[in-house]
């Protein structure tokens, strides 16, 4: 096995608000998935190549699913981590640890996105 993670979730209440704020800090632009005609659970999907290494995962709106309440942390690889962490307080989230080294793995910032969720930026610089 390669990569045991496969696809994550993170779960929001306003998803206009969530997906600006992930495009504005990675600079990516999600997708949509799903099926349109569902209202009780709307997502969109990260960039990625279901081919290659690497989880990929959605931003999901599900009634009765409250965001911010996990302690699992979703990790977004950067070229310098610090250059995303940047982004993140213009965008409406913050900052809750600036980067910092985890020594042989790189550095990591640890921030909140605009729902309450915290998610984790990851560079080797």
């Amino acid at each position: 096995m390669q990569n045991p993670v496969c696809w994550f979730d993170i779960y929001v209440s306003d998803m206009e608000r969530a997906k600006a704020f992930y495009e504005a800090v990675l600079t990516v632009e999600l997708g949509d998935i799903g099926d349109p005609a569902d209202s009780t659970c709307v997502m969109k999907s990260f960039p990625s190549s279901m081919e290659g290494y690497g989880a990929t995962g959605a931003l999901v709106k599900m009634d009765g699913v409250e965001p911010g309440q996990n302690s699992t942390v979703v990790y977004f690889s950067c070229e310098d981590c610090s250059v995303e962490e940047g982004r993140v307080v213009s965008a409406g989230g913050q900052v809750e640890r600036p980067k910092f080294s985890i020594g042989e793995y790189g550095f990591i910032s640890i921030i909140k996105d605009t729902e309450g969720n915290v998610v984790g930026l990851h560079s080797k610089q």
